[in-house]
């Protein structure tokens, strides 16, 4: 027997959500035949055969999400009849290992001895979760994750403290109606699961969307985001009317080149003078990388959601080489024909929402990138000149996120200064790009 497992088809993936077969049970496939649709994070893929036979067994429904390893399919190879019985998708939970005393059903991990073992605990958790950890003094090897294959959630932790605070109050203690911080977290935490019960109970005439595949990814991409970094958002106005002139001179002469490329490569620019932006936080070790290569993420607009592919070394590439790149892999987001190298390595994203209309916003970051840049709409604007004079002039809203951790509020205004002075003289660009 086969078993065709969920392997990791993105950047760090770790679930993915199965959202089709292509095969049935019965089926004869071939190798490299597409099996199953999986939604991960980023995009949508499609799980080759890894041998030719017969699909003996589908062992995960559609719409469930699993972990990276979980068997899918089991396939009978070469059609032969194999003695083997295929795995039932619930052995991937290990069987608890039998003891000489079993503990009193009421003890928790914190009041058992500690037991004797030569494997090491691989603990899955989140930096936030592991902050939340530290703060209330928990020693995280201690906590059993209830979380897809043994995650530590938020949860666990707060319910770990609550039953290690209740077990170090006396009887007397406990006669006592006073609530601790721990507890008053706890009645909160059970107050808004009440709460959020009530309110996913819908009234009859509500329509329901199903909150799964890449908008419930995005989901939780950016609640990562958004607990982990703390955000700073920097606003800037562009004058676009020497570039608007530019790029109509070089249509003139049959270049059209969009103003997004200009910017990514004013961006690289930029980065090169303040890497600080173009790099990512370590917190196990205790450092901050600095990137040497210049790797922009497009978020994209896409009718299943935003997506975000990635031009790799944007720096070595001309403004009409961005364009065209831009133009490739924006196509092939809205096609849903973005391979896993579309959208690997990312250091830095940019947003332009100025076509749809926006002219402020305070963008969450691309987690683990430090910096997100959003160009929103251009429009005239009377502007007084430096000789007191009226004039008007194409004025663009930038908003800039960033990693307060990482860098300051002066260094990033350093930075769009640096960025703003390229876009605003377009002449400089055969000095600074020679």
């Amino acid at each position: 027997m086969v078993e065709v497992k969920l392997h990791d088809i993105g950047e760090g993936m770790t679930e993915g959500e199965i959202i089709h077969y292509f095969v049935k049970v019965g089926d004869t496939v071939k190798v490299d035949q597409p099996l199953v649709e999986v939604q991960t994070d980023k995009m949508v893929a499609e799980l080759p055969s890894p041998a030719a036979g017969k699909v003996k067994d589908i062992v995960i429904d559609r719409g469930t999400t699993v972990s990276v390893g979980t068997t899918l399919i089991v396939l009978e190879a070469g059609g032969s009849a194999a003695a083997e019985t295929p795995a039932a998708p619930k052995a991937e939970v290990p069987a608890p290992v039998k003891t000489e005393a079993a503990p009193a059903p009421a003890q928790t991990a914190t009041a058992t001895a500690p037991k004797a073992s030569t494997e090491k605990k691989v603990i899955i958790a989140a930096p936030y979760t592991r902050k939340i950890a530290r703060e209330f003094g928990v020693d995280i090897n201690d906590i059993t994750g209830t979380g897809t294959l043994g995650r530590i959630t938020v949860e666990d932790i707060y319910k770990f403290v609550k039953q290690r605070d209740g077990m170090q109050q006396s009887e007397e203690t406990q006669a006592v109606a006073v609530e601790t911080p721990v507890q008053k977290e706890a009645i909160k935490q059970g107050v808004q699961k009440q709460e959020a019960k009530e309110i996913a109970a819908p009234a009859a005439d509500a329509e329901i969307i199903p909150f799964r595949g890449r908008r419930k990814q995005i989901a939780k991409k950016m609640t990562q985001s958004l607990y982990t970094i703390p955000h700073v958002t920097h606003f800037e106005e562009i004058d676009m009317t020497e570039l608007l002139n530019y790029r109509k001179d070089l249509k003139e002469i049959d270049i059209n080149v969009s103003a997004v490329a200009f910017f990514i490569k004013a961006i690289t620019v930029a980065l090169k003078q303040f890497p600080v932006f173009n790099a990512k936080l370590d917190e196990e070790n205790e450092v901050i990388r600095l990137e040497k290569e210049y790797n922009i993420g497009i978020a994209t607009d896409t009718e299943d959601g935003l997506i975000v592919p990635v031009i790799h070394h944007a720096d070595r590439l001309s403004v009409r080489q961005i364009h065209d790149k831009l133009k490739e892999l924006t196509k092939k987001a809205q096609e849903g024909k973005l391979a896993p190298a579309d959208m690997k390595g990312g250091t830095f994203t940019i947003s332009n929402v100025g076509p749809l209309g926006s002219i402020g916003a305070t963008p969450i970051i691309n987690h683990p990138e430090t910096g997100l840049i959003a160009f929103h709409k251009t429009k005239k604007m009377a502007v007084v000149t430096d000789n007191d004079e009226i004039v008007v002039r194409s004025i663009m809203n930038l908003s800039m996120a960033f990693d307060h951790r990482v860098a300051d509020g002066a260094t990033a205004v350093a930075f769009t200064n640096r960025f703003k002075q390229l876009i605003e003289n377009p002449k400089l660009w055969p000095i600074e790009l020679a």
